[in-house]
């Protein structure tokens, strides 16, 4: 067990009453980023909102002009803060920005209240939001990861030393070098949980490729609409609401184009500006599907004031992710019903100009079958039938044409084997470079 996590703030507030809370969000004057910051500030209220049990007492941009390493913010700031805090009765902090264990101690003990930083807050979302086994499990891994790095932020008795036999720590183990240890041994059970989930998530993977459907995925930033544009292709009912990180878990479902293919559908989580370390490495394995993708479909909200710097944040997660830049994309440009006038001629026009970017309305259906219609030429291609000639040690190239079903009959001599193909041009120059 670790000890003493009672500071460890949470964003989860008791039935009988909601928890009152403040945003901040830190102007950095030396620092530039894309967004401006009264929309990041807008952005870190919805991230708060998405958080059940908060009543958001106010929010604010506090400029920075130079950080204290000890308090973050200025002595003059913090008093002028902590006056307005105090009058709300505020409880719980939400600073959209990072905040060292050191500053985070500080300024709770300043203000008497509990204090989360961005990592903290969509750590909380994420475990509050989080439905299958895998979810919960990188979630877990993640928080933990994340605690790990704040255990100097407990009191006095993390100095202390304890006495020992030599057998449980050591003697002189002190209780922070105990607590990290507890903290490491628990990443280590969740992981080996997770190598199982991994495991059998793969032998489905495989399954799938026996048959081998398209994938197509949808990413883009959060609350861009995807799960809503999901729900209209696929005819599901996966959860879509106006709020940061509606969906969490990864959703498959399959689609019949009109020429008769089938794809798969897949829906991921949503990206955001600043997403902690500890999160993105959790959830790539979630993100698998799209690293997997055979079209990828860009959803952005094109009515947001900043949809291009969040498609800029989504393009860096996708680059940092690996995702082979070779892979069709399209954007799809959604939310075209919260436009009009001139803001929606343009984009509307936009989309007539270009092949890969298709305006529409997940929501009205606007514009969705121009969007079909481009994946069902993008995807079902022209397939020829080819003979191959393979040494029989050329197992890897065997085994990717079994995997991905375009075998059509297999021979065999004592030299050789011949093996009828059907494939598209795209899957013949895949081949070639194994």
């Amino acid at each position: 067990m670790i000890s003493d996590t009672s500071d460890i703030p949470t964003g989860h507030a008791t039935e009988a009453r909601p928890t009152r809370a403040f945003v901040l969000h830190p102007d950095f004057r030396n620092q530039r980023t894309r967004r401006l910051p009264e929309h990041a500030l807008a952005e870190a209220e919805a991230l708060a909102v998405a958080l059940p049990g908060l009543t958001i007492m106010g929010a604010e941009v506090v400029p920075v002009p130079k950080v204290a390493p000890g308090a973050l913010f200025g002595s003059g700031k913090i008093e002028e803060l902590g006056q307005r805090l105090k009058a709300d009765e505020v409880e719980l902090v939400l600073v959209d920005g990072p905040v060292t264990p050191v500053q985070q101690r500080n300024l709770e003990k300043a203000w008497g209240v509990k204090l989360l930083d961005r990592t903290g807050l969509i750590l909380e979302i994420f475990a509050d939001r989080a439905q299958t086994r895998e979810g919960v499990l990188q979630v877990e891994l993640a928080a933990l990861s994340y605690q790990r790095t704040r255990l100097v932020r407990a009191w006095t008795h993390l100095e202390r030393q304890r006495g020992g036999l030599g057998f449980v720590g050591g003697p002189g183990e002190t209780q922070i070098e105990a607590d990290r240890r507890a903290i490491d041994e628990q990443m280590i059970r969740i992981r080996r949980q997770l190598e199982k989930v991994v495991r059998t998530r793969e032998l489905h993977r495989a399954a799938r490729r026996k048959v081998p459907f398209p994938i197509v995925a949808l990413v883009g930033y959060t609350n861009a609409g995807k799960s809503s544009l999901f729900n209209r292709l696929t005819g599901a009912e996966v959860m879509a609401k106006d709020m940061l990180f509606a969906t969490l878990d990864p959703t498959l479902r399959a689609v019949e184009l009109p020429t008769g293919l089938s794809v798969i559908l897949s829906d991921t989580v949503g990206f955001i500006s600043d997403l902690p370390t500890q999160l993105v490495a959790a959830f790539r394995a979630t993100l698998e599907e799209v690293l997997e993708a055979d079209l990828i479909l860009h959803v952005r909200d094109i009515a947001h004031p900043e949809s291009a710097e969040q498609a800029a944040d989504v393009n860096d997660i996708l680059q940092s992710l690996g995702v082979d830049p070779s892979v069709p994309m399209f954007e799809v440009w959604n939310k075209l019903d919260l436009l009009s006038g001139s803001a929606r001629e343009t984009v509307v026009a936009r989309g007539e100009q270009s092949g890969a970017v298709f305006p529409l309305s997940a929501v009205t259906g606007e514009g969705t079958d121009a969007l079909i219609a481009a994946i069902t030429q993008a995807l079902d291609e022209e397939r020829q039938t080819e003979t191959l000639t393979l040494d029989l040690g050329a197992g890897r190239k065997r085994a990717w044409l079994h995997e991905h079903g375009v075998v059509e009959h297999e021979a065999a001599d004592d030299d050789a084997l011949t093996m009828t193909v059907r494939w598209t041009a795209r899957q013949k120059a895949q081949w070639e470079r194994i």
